[in-house]
């Protein structure tokens, strides 16, 4: 009997494999494609370049874009205005919820708790997608007291301190104008300047005696300044538990901490509402100061790939160490759920605190001056 090979009904084996191989992979649909694959993330930067804000957001942009699903370009965007409030403002009202504009600068806690006019934005609505703490540091001109300052404590001599900013809401006024009040320190304020960058340039032009901003800061761009013995730093800022105790940050050894910095002058821990309307308000910069934020009822599936590449982007050696070069402390992250809780405790603030950082607030915008409506030069007499 003879076998025919190759010319039965009957199909070999491997062949059934391949085809059934092949036929399955023409029926199964195609991979989705990640969200992002091509496409470019515009980071709104509520404030000028060169400062904290602005640096961190073009550094950590480089990594970022790195880890997010899809590899998207980031590009920053300075919208400078209120202290972050336009850049917040914009994002809020305006900006598309694709996720491809986003929003990394300073939150305003204390505008949406006071409900402060021309603030429309509410925090709890935002697509919260990381964030990071700040350590804040005060510092004035050596010059700025009679006799000048040859110690952190002898700025409470001075007499009429021009305290430079740039909104009379904004964070970085707010952490380094309170610690004033809590000190009963004698000041006048002009604000207005577009960021760090211009009040630095009017500290050493002589227009503004005194202002605050980061730690990393305070060392990068002041360094120079403050080693040729013309600035001097005064304290930083650190939250204090309700039993008086505080955590030094190891870190920073230029200055002291605020409640030694005050001990030092009154011999005791501060006290009083104005003190705990500051403790309040440096326990939240301290938790999260800068946030990055998508618009509200931005897509899910951008919402949680841009946190995913966040958690991802805070853990890059790359970053993290070219951070410590720039600036001498290591960067620290607010990942989401850490970063909503903390939003929502504002619903739940003392109305005492409020009631104070309100007087302290129409106080300060009744006194303050616009840059715009002032020659720059030296002190007036």
């Amino acid at each position: 009997m003879t076998h025919r090979t190759g010319t039965s009904g009957v199909r070999p084996l491997a062949a059934l494999g391949v085809a059934a191989l092949a036929g399955a992979t023409l029926a199964a649909p195609a991979q989705a494609a990640d969200y992002y694959d091509g496409k470019t993330i515009t980071v709104l930067v509520g404030l000028a370049p060169g400062g904290t804000v602005d640096t961190f957001a073009r550094q950590f942009g480089v990594a970022w874009q790195k880890y997010i699903p899809g590899k998207p370009k980031i590009i920053v965007k300075n919208m400078t205005g209120g202290g972050g409030m336009k850049a917040t403002n914009y994002l809020y009202e305006a900006a598309q919820k694709d996720g491809l504009t986003i929003m990394w600068g300073p939150w305003i806690p204390i505008a949406q708790a006071l409900q402060y006019k021309g603030f429309k934005a509410r925090y709890e609505k935002f697509a919260f997608l990381g964030g990071t703490p700040d350590v804040r540091v005060s510092y004035a001109r050596t010059d700025s007291v009679p006799g000048g300052l040859k110690k952190p404590t002898d700025i409470m001599k001075a007499k009429g301190l021009i305290v430079g900013g740039n909104a009379a809401t904004g964070m970085a006024h707010l952490s380094a104008r309170i610690p004033l009040d809590v000190l009963g320190v004698d000041y006048r304020q002009i604000v207005g300047y577009r960021g760090g960058s211009s009040i630095f340039l009017a500290l050493q032009q002589g227009e503004v005696e005194y202002t605050g901003t980061s730690v990393g800061t305070f060392r990068q761009r002041s360094g120079d300044y403050v080693k040729s013995g013309q600035a001097m730093g005064l304290f930083y800022l650190v939250p204090v538990e309700s039993d008086g105790s505080y955590e030094p940050n190891r870190h920073v050894t230029e200055m002291p901490a605020f409640p030694e910095f005050y001990k030092q002058v009154f011999g005791k821990m501060p006290s009083g509402p104005k003190w705990d309307a500051l403790n309040w308000f440096t326990t939240l910069i301290g938790t999260v100061n800068y946030v990055g934020l998508a618009p509200p009822g931005t897509q899910p599936r951008a919402v949680a790939d841009l946190r995913k590449g966040y958690e991802a982007a805070s853990k890059d050696r790359t970053f993290i160490e070219q951070w410590i070069q720039r600036n001498g402390i290591p960067p620290a992250f607010v990942g989401a759920e850490r970063g909503e809780k903390v939003i929502a405790s504002l619903a739940n603030t003392d109305p005492k605190i409020l009631a104070t950082f309100k007087e302290l607030l129409d106080a300060g915008a009744r006194s303050a001056t616009r840059v715009e409506k002032r020659a720059t030069g030296k002190k007036e007499k």
